[in-house]
């Protein structure tokens, strides 16, 4: 099994974001079917997480201590599954699987009891629930006095599904500061532009006003996400949420912030120029 352990060096955590963009557009070349921009434009998130900053071992899954991880948005699935693999949740060569009938890698995730993966807790992909079990579990760690810390992915599209609200409503309430949000801010979804189909800006005004503590930052620079992520820790009564200004399609230059490669992926002209612009790395593709 490929087991990558954490990684403290901030060029190298660029390389491995880098190869996990690789591995995103080799899945769907050999799948012929998926999402390219979300998961393209989540890379280094997920990178620097599940590479520094979340307390998890991938040999013990469900260890109590463990930090817990929800994707709320889980049609990006891809840059989960690859991210995994790398971490050493699974073999490397399972990502030939994606979206195949009987695998283990759906267009949606699912947790190991159903079927699914190690390091999954719950099936998603219902836009608009993640966050309410997020901040669920996060009630829980607080009422049972432990430290674990809970994080959630969100996109910006979902923010327009009422649940999130009165999640992140009942967050505040609770004062979940083990709790970290973070908002995918690509300002695309499926159908365009997010102002073009649902307007929700300001967005950082609409989450002080529900009283949670935000923070700012480009999501696509390893330096600024290592940095952000640790100021998220310090508990001050209120859960925290990370708007994360991302690229759909980064590192891919006729995807990036364009919507209509929400959920297709490259022919295979179109992947080999994809894999040439995402230089190899020292880790090694699968396939």
């Amino acid at each position: 099994m490929s087991k990558n352990p954490k990684i403290t060096d901030v060029n190298e955590l660029n390389e491995m974001s880098r190869q996990i963009r690789r591995d995103i557009i080799n899945m769907l070349l050999i799948s012929k079917s998926g999402h390219s921009g979300g998961p393209l434009g989540l890379a280094d998130i997920f990178t620097a997480l599940y590479f520094n900053k979340l307390n998890i071992n991938s040999e013990k899954p469900e260890m109590e201590e463990r930090d817990y991880f929800f994707l709320s948005i889980g049609h990006v699935a891809p840059v989960w599954y690859a991210t995994l693999a790398r971490r050493g949740y699974f073999e490397l060569d399972e990502l030939k699987t994606l979206r195949k009938v009987n695998g283990r890698l759906q267009g949606h995730p699912a947790p190991l009891k159903t079927h699914g993966l190690p390091g999954i807790e719950i099936a998603s992909g219902s836009l608009g629930q993640g966050l309410s079990i997020a901040v669920g579990c996060a009630i829980g760690l607080k009422l049972d006095k432990k430290p674990n810390h809970v994080y959630c992915v969100n996109g910006d599209g979902e923010l327009q599904e009422g649940q999130l609200w009165e999640a992140i409503m009942t967050a505040a309430h609770h004062k979940t500061d083990n709790l970290t949000m973070i908002v995918d801010f690509n300002d695309c979804q499926i159908d365009g532009r997010i102002p073009e189909v649902m307007n929700l800006y300001p967005l950082k005004d609409k989450f002080i006003s529900f009283g949670w503590e935000v923070f700012e930052v480009d999501g696509n620079n390893m330096n600024e996400l290592m940095e952000i992520f640790e100021k998220t820790k310090m508990p001050n009564g209120k859960p925290k949420v990370i708007i994360a200004k991302t690229f759909m399609g980064n590192g891919v230059s006729f995807m990036k912030d364009d919507h209509r490669w929400h959920g297709v992926p490259p022919n295979p002209e179109q992947g080999k120029i994809a894999l040439e612009e995402l230089a190899p790395t020292k880790f090694g593709d699968f396939v």
